[in-house]
């Protein structure tokens, strides 16, 4: 995104931010493939059946060479069904498509990489998908700026050099998975994955988890499409001001995975007392964590924008919601850490109705101005028959004061309709923690006990 705001038009930060964000679609329908792999694998941790640990990796990526092959072979239709919903403007399509026709090739290793990350997390090593992480960014960054300033490629150097860095992780990821686990490795067999029961667990868990993402994408799909409605400034301003959720989300991510890891472990190897330390030592980090980004974002928000773009249109216009970014860290600290720990103990249901609560809010929040405006336009119908006027020329008075009336209500609806859709979005988050923390607390809370 700060490669793309220098660029020296908006027209490319719109569509990064919407080329990006299809991709984001597509993977977040398939972070099962993460979540699930991390839970299964962190109990079989626990239980030291290292056996089955290794057959949980080849499960999920037998899973992902599948979804990859289907995805490339049906992308064409895949990307004009996304254009479709998110009508992102006529103009914006072809360096849309630019972006998207070379990054779909970047499926398997994505997926993959959601595998291993998952995989290495459950067993208890969170250093090795930070490492890939890391280097995976690192070649990114290094390879767009050589393509985009080196090379002047625009929005094909940044795809390319995306599309690079994904290749470049797996490598990694797949280097290290030997160096770190070959010796667990020894005597594995693939065909020895396929056992019904094992399997039956697998996408039973992972079967859930779907339902789940499909939440999470429809709030980030209508996000993204809200915003587009808005015009390319506002897209800009609202994929400018995500920054600061995704770089949040990079260090919560750490302690989701902690959770996951620890609890997951514990619960596997039923060690109550070291399970509920762990729960308490990720609680305190998070919230320690949280505090700053809160502080740093309050006092430096204005910076971080400068640090994205050089657009001046785009700074001032991102200014007055530059707030509701600055809650994000308060809001979704809870619904990062819940994850986390539903995630070590397969609680794939939990995730799901905390998912559904958060965005049923969403949608209502973002539903609201328009319905209100809806409301009051009845009202001003219903006012105009009981009380219309018995001359002609009073009654052209009294539609033309009518139809003010109704553009006034239209411009305070688009004035302050992305302004809701920030409130939804930190509602969004919140209530996924907070319905997360009353199922921890009705259910498994008890059996901790």
């Amino acid at each position: 995104m700060a490669i793309t705001g220098h660029m020296g038009e908006a027209r490319y930060m719109a569509a990064i931010a919407v080329g990006s964000m299809v991709f984001n679609i597509i993977y977040w329908l398939f972070s099962f493939l993460r979540f699930g792999t991390g839970g299964l694998t962190a109990q079989e941790y626990g239980r030291s059946d290292y056996r089955e640990c290794c057959h949980i990796l080849l499960r999920a990526h037998s899973t992902c060479l599948l979804l990859a092959l289907a995805l490339i072979l049906m992308q064409t239709p895949l990307f004009y069904a996304i254009m479709w919903i998110i009508a992102p403007g006529d103009d914006l399509l072809p360096t849309i498509h630019t972006y998207y026709s070379i990054c779909i090739w970047g499926t398997f290793p994505s997926l993959a990489l959601y595998a291993f990350t998952g995989w290495f997390v459950g067993m208890q090593n969170t250093k090795l998908p930070m490492a890939v992480s890391i280097s995976q960014n690192i070649v990114n960054i290094l390879l767009s700026l050589l393509f985009v300033y080196g090379l002047h490629m625009k929005i094909e150097g940044v795809a390319l050099g995306t599309l690079l860095a994904q290749w470049s992780g797996l490598l990694v990821a797949f280097i290290m998975l030997r160096w770190r686990y070959g010796d667990i490795w020894k005597g594995v067999k693939v065909c020895s994955t396929i056992k019904l029961k094992e399997m039956r667990r697998f996408f039973s868990v992972n079967s859930i988890l779907f339902y789940r993402t499909v939440f999470l994408v429809a709030v980030n799909l209508y996000f993204i499409v809200a915003g587009a409605k808005c015009g390319a400034e506002i897209l800009s301003v609202n994929s400018v001001l995500m920054q600061m959720f995704i770089l949040y989300t990079y260090v919560m991510d750490g302690f989701a995975y902690a959770a996951e890891a620890l609890c997951g472990k514990y619960y596997g190897a039923n060690d109550k007392p070291n399970f509920a330390l762990a729960l308490k030592g990720v609680w305190r980090w998070a919230w320690a964590l949280t505090i700053v980004f809160t502080i740093v974002y309050a006092i430096g928000g204005e910076t971080f924008l400068d640090i994205l773009t050089d657009e001046e249109t785009v700074r001032q216009a991102a200014l007055p919601y530059l707030p509701w970014a600055i809650l994000i860290p308060i809001c979704g600290v809870a619904a990062f850490v819940w994850d986390g720990v539903f995630v070590g103990l397969t609680d794939a249901k939990g995730m799901l109705w905390g998912t559904f609560v958060g965005a049923a809010f969403f949608f209502g929040i973002n539903f609201l101005p328009q319905l209100s405006i809806l409301a009051l336009r009845w009202c001003s119908c219903l006012a105009s028959v009981a009380s219309r006027p018995i001359t002609g020329e009073q009654s052209s008075e009294f539609n033309y004061q009518l139809s003010i009336v109704n553009y006034q209500l239209s411009i305070v609806n688009y004035q302050l309709s992305n302004h809701f859709l920030w409130l939804a979005f930190n509602a969004y988050l919140l209530m996924r923690g907070i319905t997360q923390e009353i199922i921890w607390r009705k259910v498994w809370k008890n059996k901790e006990k």
